[in-house]
């Protein structure tokens, strides 16, 4: 029994001279918030119609990809067309009209070379003419801003995006000036809402991470605003690779709001049993003694590799490491 005993210890003694050993000192690590943030775009922008009248045409829908200048639907105004057809057979008359008077000019010319009317009379069928002129001139310009009041039926993308809302639908009337639909623009973003008590901890340009369905990722703080909004501070986060398929979708996001120190060990001095952890430590015999531990999160970055131990050792204690 001496033998074996002697034996035993000769092997654990062998065994913590081969282990290596770390010792224990209190890590400054950062402090984490997890907050809930929305996916935004950076402008909202109306697509608007310029007349009033019934749609007679709507190609788009919620969630489309538009481009700046495609058509999204068209508006017509029978009134117009109505107006257009009054106004050709105003130009129609004036034609006659105009046709009448040159060839009474015409006439009055020659009979004033043969002495049977006065130089007055010709000039008050010079002066119709040229009314009619003025009259047929007018017209036209009434008709080609009736033409173009009529091309303006068509609303159009005001610029690259995706369509949020349709708030109409085919056949409805819309008055002038009225959105026909919402277009999110300028690119999208996370913005989020962090506690008052952590504004003087957020700083511009901090990493962030992010859960998104295809994994975690990382953002960046890009601006602060300064308006407490309900007790809360807004912020808007920059993305790459941002899923935009569900704009106002909330997402989760881990936000720097200070640091703490923390008794950090490797993860692979950690050894677990029937639901708890354990880390030998060598005593002051230099004797290897194993304690039960409580862990917290495992670190990232810098402190890779590291898991945080909440209690059951203290700083000073030598880990040992297989």
């Amino acid at each position: 029994m001496k033998m074996l005993s002697f034996a035993l210890l000769v092997s654990v003694s062998a065994s913590i001279a081969q282990a290596e050993t770390l010792t224990l000192s209190p890590t400054e690590i950062t402090e984490w918030k997890a907050v809930q943030a929305r996916v935004e775009s950076r402008d909202i922008v109306p697509a608007r119609a310029r007349i009033g009248g019934v749609i007679e045409e709507l190609t788009i829908s919620e969630g489309d990809l538009v481009t700046a200048g495609q058509q999204l639907g068209l508006v017509k105004d029978e009134k117009i067309a109505f107006q257009i057809a009054a106004l050709d057979a105003q130009l129609a008359a004036f034609s006659a009209q105009l046709k009448t008077a040159e060839a009474e000019f015409t006439r009055g010319e020659t009979l004033m070379s043969q002495g049977v009317v006065t130089r007055q009379r010709l000039t008050q069928l010079s002066t119709d003419v040229e009314v009619t002129r003025n009259q047929i001139a007018a017209t036209q310009a009434q008709r080609a801003g009736l033409t173009q009041q009529e091309s303006e039926g068509a609303v159009v993308a005001p610029a690259d995006g995706r369509v949020l809302t349709v708030p109409v639908f085919r056949g409805s009337v819309i008055m002038p000036g009225e959105p026909l639909a919402t277009i999110g623009s300028g690119g999208f973003f996370l913005r989020l809402a962090v506690p008052e008590r952590f504004a003087g901890n957020l700083q511009t340009d901090a990493k962030l991470r992010i859960t998104m369905a295809t994994g975690e990722a990382f953002g960046r703080l890009a601006k602060i605003y300064p308006q407490i909004d309900n007790g809360r501070v807004i912020a808007d986060v920059e993305v790459d690779k941002l899923d935009t398929a569900f704009v106002n979708a909330r997402i989760l996001v881990e936000v720097p709001i200070g640091t703490r120190t923390a008794l950090l060990a490797p993860i692979d001095a950690v050894t677990s049993r029937h639901g708890l952890d354990f880390i030998s430590v060598e005593d002051h015999n230099g004797t290897a003694v194993e304690r039960t531990v409580i862990l917290g999160a495992a670190q990232d970055g810098d402190n890779a590799g590291l898991v945080e131990v909440i209690s059951g050792v203290s700083a000073g204690d030598k880990v040992l490491r297989p």
